[in-house]
């Protein structure tokens, strides 16, 4: 959990630098361009990995055999994949109206070719927990693709500096994966292997599927109805939330997912697990994003400029979005590993068709707000639906977590409403309106938690080391 934590905000603090430097030296329109592309590079990613990485997570004893079939159809589908996306270009280009697009879509799916080269070393790493090795990689990669891309952007290359960037961050870790790692595939395709593998990771990658292109079809809807530079605001609504509302719960789910497969034969520890972790997240997470939304203006201005105004009423509608996606990502893992991929994938074919048809609709009917609120529904549509599988698969009843979420849920809800209210009296400056708000929210939640211990508390306390719990020294 320390590695992961280490490396999730050591990315993240380095995003935050990257999003300030490159907010001025590119446009919404460079961005928009890499946006409306996301969802085909998203979907291709997804058939190259078919599943079989969680297959491999999830099979106690994998063997070399296992593995290098994997690998060789890792490849294999990577190649068909990019050759898809070179025929298709031209199309995607002339869909959206924009004859860039043709070649920086070919470019980028290179990036295919090097995810399928180092996808079964990096699940080998995370089977082993050796998260370390992982996280070494990903911040040094980050900081080298960070230093070109902005060199680039600073030489007006525009849209392609992006490009740089999401190309140097795969190649990176597929060369130090492969050297720092002692296996290497053999010359065989195992059927039976691939069978095995395939009944469950063939519904796992129908999930993965359908779950990436709901949370994508945003950028496909957006960047065609409207201009580049409006899928640009979003695009950076949309990666600064994630910032907030990805990294505590990714950090979490990534260490568990291995965890929960090797305790998926007993499901009070497996619910129990469930239960810690998803009060742990929505202790830390709610607040927070209530407070990004509150002070969501002096955040843009300060970290890109006026020119991202637009972007803001897009973060705040992400923020309460986001606070169920943290949830339904909590929640999705565990029926994965008790073995149920196929039960996941019915599931998520229904919630997932409901959520596009409430965007569409939702943009068809009231245009970027329709669509926005159909954005949320979809979070909490699927969060609510994947509850009710736990609460039947494994016990940890949707009552139960109901009740257990309630009050972190009611109390960050006040302390954003009294905040607003209380510092919406004075005329203060924008900055200092926003710092107030934020700590208004902060004293009356950490408040409530040092008077009354919730039990969400506690569990927060367990992942902070005593030497940096200065309130309670204090206290003492």
């Amino acid at each position: 959990m320390v590695w992961t934590a280490l490396q999730k905000y050591s990315t993240m603090f380095i995003q935050f630098i990257s999003g300030i430097i490159l907010a001025r030296l590119l446009t919404p329109y460079d961005y928009g361009c890499i946006g409306m592309l996301a969802i085909f590079m998203t979907l291709a990613e997804a058939f190259i990995d078919g599943g079989f990485g969680s297959a491999l997570i999830q099979k106690k004893q994998p063997t070399q055999e296992d593995y290098s079939t994997i690998f060789w159809w890792n490849l294999g589908m990577a190649l068909l994949m990019y050759a898809i996306l070179f025929v298709s270009a031209p199309a995607i280009s002339r869909f959206y109206d924009i004859s860039l697009l043709c070649k920086v879509l070919r470019v980028q799916g290179l990036v295919l070719f090097i995810y399928a080269f180092n996808v079964v070393q990096r699940n080998q790493l995370k089977k082993k927990l050796n998260f370390k090795v992982l996280s070494i990689v990903t911040i040094t990669t980050s900081i080298i693709s960070l230093g070109v891309t902005i060199f680039m952007a600073y030489k007006g290359f525009g849209v392609w500096a992006l490009v740089a960037q999401n190309l140097i961050t795969a190649a990176i870790p597929a060369i130090v994966f492969w050297f720092f790692i002692k296996w290497r595939p053999i010359w065989t395709f195992s059927k039976q292997s691939f069978k095995e593998l395939f009944g469950f990771g063939f519904y796992m990658f129908l999930t993965h599927l359908i779950n990436n292109f709901s949370n994508k079809i945003q950028g496909l809807l957006i960047g065609k109805v409207y201009s580049p530079a409006i899928m640009g605001y979003y695009s950076k609504a949309v990666s600064t939330e994630h910032l907030a509302s990805s990294s505590i719960s990714s950090i979490m789910t990534q260490v568990t997912y291995p965890l929960y497969a090797q305790a998926q034969s007993d499901l009070v520890q497996l619910g129990n697990m469930i239960r810690r972790l998803t009060m742990t997240i929505a202790y830390i997470t709610f607040p927070l994003l209530f407070v990004l939304l509150l002070t969501a203006k002096p955040i843009f201005l300060l970290l890109y400029s006026d020119r991202w105004l637009a972007s803001v009423p897009y973060f705040q509608v992400l923020c309460f979005a986001g606070m169920g996606a943290c949830l339904m990502s909590v929640n999705t893992q565990p029926i994965a590993a008790i073995g149920k991929s196929k039960l996941m994938f019915t599931w998520t074919l229904v919630k997932r068709a409901i959520g596009i048809t409430a965007i569409v609709g939702g943009l068809y009917l009231f245009g970027m707000k329709g669509l926005l609120g159909g954005v949320i529904f979809n979070c909490w549509f699927s969060y609510f639906v994947n509850i009710g599988l736990v609460s039947k698969y494994i016990g940890y009843k949707w009552i139960r977590q109901i009740v257990d979420l309630s009050p972190i849920a009611i109390v960050s809800t006040v302390a954003a409403v009294v905040s607003y209210l209380i510092v919406g009296l004075f005329h203060f400056n924008v900055y200092i309106d926003g710092i107030l708000k934020a700590v208004v929210v902060f004293i009356i939640y950490f408040g409530w938690s040092m008077l009354f211990k919730p039990e969400s508390y506690t569990y927060f306390l367990t992942i902070i080391p005593k030497r940096f719990r200065f309130w309670e020294k204090k206290r003492a």
